[in-house]
């Protein structure tokens, strides 16, 4: 029999556990608070708990544990990224960056990604697996420990298209949150999207307070086809109306992410057309610099500024992303597994 991960249980999911191995339900949110409050990686970790009740977690239960494959410290900021070794051997990376305001984390929801943006290097061997709600949680866990540091922010923009890892992603944002453990608010934490309109309509019913990040990257539904495939399955208009309907059930302002591609999107008419669609949203646009990577033709805008100034003209808000990590390829879109080593 597979044993199961208990990182991946939430106290009530717990208690049922308890239960079944005949001891008292209170058992339950001692375990939780020692794995998600104390960060233990063993059952032995535990001093509350008798031998024998940890024989029997341990007959059919582990306590998941990423190992640290090699960590880059970038030589131009306070970035770092984390390889970390997945127990398939699978690897998945990780980012710290440091702010005034704390550290913000950016995490992968899956290995590899479906997607296949042109700008993302994350997509280019497809999608592997999902993350399970353990795997997302224990990247946060094993960045805290290392940095001896308290995590501010999580942003779920890694590796991987969270929507498309949506009960494990939930999961991991209410485990995360959760007063017996790490207890990271949930407006602290942002989940991109590059427009999965179902499951943008399911989330909004969850009503979980955080900050929807859609990955707009143009105004154009042909020119979005050319960048992005999924606009060949949801129009610019499907996903403007499920991002409005998000607004109305949380009230929570949207960011819309514009990485701006020489010649593609960042003409004047571009900045005009996104204008009018967004007029009037609770949303700010959130400009992103072109990072390179391998295997792309597209090339980095110098419009930044005069893109961003023309959409301030017109009323909408809008911030142009500060690079951070770029020379350890950490940057927005450089995320990629590509370390080699012989297991």
């Amino acid at each position: 029999m597979k044993k199961l991960d208990l990182k991946s249980f939430d106290i009530k999911e717990l208690e049922d556990i308890m239960i079944r191995i005949d001891e008292k339900s209170f058992r339950a949110k001692q375990l939780f608070k020692w794995i998600h409050g104390k960060l233990i990686n063993e059952l032995d970790e535990t001093t509350v708990f008798s031998s024998q009740l940890k024989d029997k977690l341990d007959n059919r239960y582990y306590i998941g544990n990423l190992k640290l494959l090699k960590k880059f410290e970038s030589k131009l900021d306070d970035t770092i990224k984390y390889l970390f070794l997945l127990e398939d051997n699978n690897i998945i990376e990780s980012v710290r960056m440091k702010y005034k305001h704390g550290n913000s984390l950016c995490l992968s929801t899956q290995v590899g990604c479906k997607m296949g943006c042109d700008f993302c290097a994350s997509t280019k061997e497809g999608l592997v697996r999902n993350l399970s709600s353990s795997e997302i949680l224990d990247q946060v866990y094993k960045i805290k420990k290392d940095i001896n540091e308290e995590i501010n922010n999580i942003v779920l923009m890694g590796s991987g298209e969270p929507l498309d890892n949506y009960d494990n992603v939930i999961k991991f944002i209410k485990l995360i949150n959760s007063s017996d453990g790490q207890n990271l608010g949930i407006r602290n934490i942002t989940l991109s999207t590059c427009g999965l309109v179902p499951e943008i309509y399911k989330l909004a019913e969850e009503d979980l307070q955080m900050t929807l990040s859609i990955s707009l990257h143009s105004s154009s539904n042909e020119e979005r086809k050319r960048i992005m495939p999924i606009a060949n399955k949801y129009s610019i208009e499907e996903i403007i109306d499920a991002t409005k309907y998000y607004i109305e059930k949380t009230n929570r302002r949207v960011t819309f992410e514009y990485t701006l591609i020489n010649n593609i999107n960042d003409k004047k008419e571009d900045a005009y057309k996104l204008s009018k669609l967004l007029k009037g949203m609770l949303c700010h646009v959130n400009i992103i610099p072109l990072n390179p990577i391998k295997g792309s033709e597209l090339i980095k805008s110098n419009y930044a500024k005069e893109f961003k100034d023309l959409l301030v003209q017109k009323g909408i808000n809008v911030t142009i992303r500060r690079e951070m990590g770029s020379d350890i390829n950490a940057a927005c879109g450089q995320l990629k597994s590509d370390y080699m080593m012989k297991l």
